[in-house]
């Protein structure tokens, strides 16, 4: 029980400094520090800096192990659309969506059958960015934030070495997670904010 909180309490925390850009979880929570110039650290009366022995190499850190996915949590609802590109205009996963997102997603169905053309990216749950499946499983993280009947799943990832950070909204409704919005942190849009008509 102790583990589960320690656990819960990191990954509120982690989330909390990711969404305000101060975390840097391998940089896909937040910017990246800024690289010093050359002319930082040299001396202000034009003498040339002392002669300073370089820094070890070192390996780049491995990633850190994501927490392993429990079934039926928000994370758990999902996962599957990072695991299947498209799964999100699939009408048959509907059952997974409310209120405001299930609305759009049924007009932009309304809308392909009427053969009068797209309205939403067939790739929204990945920013709009270029299938990369090795990319994405490589870097994909996430992290949940449950608040009673509401929770958020960010999720961050890296295509292309752009860095794309997307936000899960969704809601308990008779005891299964429900999304009810999709955002990109990354590209400023909702999927509430659509007009499929």
């Amino acid at each position: 029980m102790l583990r589960l909180l320690v656990l819960a309490l990191s990954s509120l925390s982690m989330l909390a400094a990711g969404l305000s850009g101060g975390a840097s979880a391998q940089g896909l929570f937040g910017s990246p520090p800024p690289k010093a110039s050359p002319d930082d650290n040299a001396p202000a009366d034009g003498a040339a800096p002392p002669a300073t022995t370089p820094a070890p190499q070192t390996a780049p850190a491995e990633p850190v192990p994501s927490a392993p996915v429990l079934p039926g949590s928000p994370t758990a609802v999902v996962k599957p659309f990072y695991e299947h590109l498209g799964l999100e205009l699939d009408p048959a996963q509907r059952k997974n969506f409310i209120e405001p997102a299930k609305t759009v997603l049924d007009k932009s169905d309304a809308l392909r059958a009427s053969g009068e053309g797209e309205c939403l990216d067939p790739n929204m749950a990945l920013d709009n960015a270029d299938y990369d499946k090795l990319a994405i499983d490589r870097s994909l993280r996430t992290i949940e934030a449950v608040n009673g009947d509401e929770a958020k799943v960010v999720v961050a990832f890296v295509v292309e070495g752009h860095q794309h950070r997307l936000e899960w909204k969704l809601k308990k409704i008779g005891g299964a997670w429900k999304v009810s919005d999709l955002l990109s942190v990354t590209g400023e849009w909702a999927l509430s904010q659509y007009q499929c008509e």
